[in-house]
């Protein structure tokens, strides 16, 4: 038996049964399929409407963390003591 979920955009699960596998295990091995591919973090970013001026800020702000983080010396986090 071979199982395959597609979703928009190339999003792509597929499973192929294993011998003597019981459903309850094929369905625990899709589950960890589609949420490795990022389906469900797909779905949830999805779920709503969000407008093109939120999703500027939100990259901007994305940007900005990554900027900084890259800034912080990485000696910082790893003084004991402090």
């Amino acid at each position: 038996m071979f199982i395959e979920f597609t979703v928009s955009e190339g999003f792509v699960v597929k499973l192929r049964l294993r011998e003597r596998e019981s459903i309850q295990e094929a369905v625990r091995r899709f589950r960890k399929l589609v949420e490795h591919s990022g389906i469900k973090k797909e779905m949830r970013r999805r779920e709503f409407y969000e407008k093109p001026s939120d999703k500027r800020r939100r990259a901007r702000r994305r940007a900005e963390r990554r900027a900084r983080m890259a800034r912080m010396p990485l000696t910082a986090s790893i003084r004991p003591g402090r």
